[in-house]
């Protein structure tokens, strides 16, 4: 199950709907180790694509370099699907490579509605996961 504060979900979102007819793509660090997701970095689509998205590789470097030094890991991959529902492709499925963390899906197929769906991505295997959007943080500070 993905715990996960409505700000965030709501950034992933806009920053889906800026990029399309593109997929959009980026993470949400959190705390090493901790399963917590704290701030969205939405990234560079390298491939430009509304079928396909790649990150950056110059970026990837620096934002991994940057959330280890924070003692921060990807707790969320996140990619849109532009004209489909957010399930993974057989493409997300093999690029999948960070096993503890959660990946999540957002369809802007629809103009007026967005479907968010959150996955575990494990040597090729996918689990449907349920997303619990929180209001305020763990502490109860809103956010």
């Amino acid at each position: 199950m993905l715990s996960i504060r409505r700000d965030l979900i709501d950034q992933m979102i806009a920053h889906a709907r800026a990029d399309h007819p593109d997929e959009a793509c980026g993470i949400v660090a959190g705390p090493e180790g901790s399963d917590r997701p704290e701030r969205v970095v939405a990234m560079i689509n390298a491939e430009r694509s509304p079928t396909f998205y790649r990150f950056d590789s110059g970026e990837q470097l620096r934002v991994w370099r940057a959330m280890e030094n924070a003692d921060e890991e990807p707790v969320v991959v996140y990619h849109s699907h532009t004209a489909t529902e957010p399930y993974p492709s057989r493409t997300d499925i093999s690029y999948a490579s960070e096993p503890n963390a959660h990946y999540v899906l957002i369809s802007t197929r629809d103009p007026d509605h967005t479907e968010v769906r959150s996955y575990r991505i494990v040597d090729g295997l996918v689990d449907d996961e349920d997303i619990v959007i929180a209001d305020t943080d763990i502490s109860g500070a809103q956010p």
